[in-house]
């Protein structure tokens, strides 16, 4: 066998492995099953629009808890807010451009804080306030500073809904109404299951 031969299946095999790679790469990232193994504080997958999917969407019903009032025609509507044992609570919500135009995602959503500005777009700027036991919670970050929100969003398309989540940690048990604040958004008082 010639020296040309030999690398070029070199290469060949190179390749196949490289192929390979990824794709066992690319199935250990998918989202694919239905879901019925995640849990609230389990990490965000990717999705198709650069951001993180919500976690599993427990205790959601038909009709949203709150519908908070952006710019530009966004809507917020929050779908289930849900306390797991772990001592987090997860809020479920929906984006929905109602408006006839693309919306660029309001930067001011990050909030102003300078470890979650430094990243990427998210829902950072969020609050839970308790007016019971009069505390606000921030959302939870991770052990990078990253916000444990949906990341990612930079526009949504007139008509569209994007499924978005929040985590904070969890008010005591005794609470079970709190208001979600968001920048640029009106306040929603929402109901917390679980």
């Amino acid at each position: 066998m010639s020296i040309r031969c030999t690398a070029r299946a070199r290469r060949g095999m190179v390749a196949v492995a490289v192929a390979a790679g990824l794709a066992l790469g690319l199935a250990g990232c998918g989202g694919g099953g239905d879901g019925g193994d995640k849990k609230p504080g389990a990490s965000p997958s990717a999705s198709p629009s650069g951001g993180s999917q919500p976690s599993a969407q427990e205790g959601q019903s038909a009709a949203p808890l709150a519908e908070l009032q952006g710019p530009s025609g966004l809507v917020l509507q929050v779908t289930s807010a849900v306390r797991d044992s772990g001592g987090f609570l997860t809020v479920n919500a929906n984006l929905k451009n109602d408006g006839s135009q693309m919306v660029v995602v309001p930067v001011a959503l990050r909030g102003d804080e300078t470890e979650i500005a430094r990243h990427d777009t998210s829902f950072g700027g969020a609050t839970l306030v308790d007016s019971k036991g009069k505390k606000r919670y921030y959302v939870l970050r991770d052990t990078d500073g990253r916000p444990l929100t949906t990341t990612g969003l930079t526009q949504i398309q007139a008509g569209q809904t994007i499924p978005v989540f929040m985590q904070f940690p969890a008010p005591p048990a005794d609470t079970t109404d709190v208001t979600l604040q968001l920048p640029t958004f009106s306040s929603g008082t929402i109901k917390i299951s679980g």
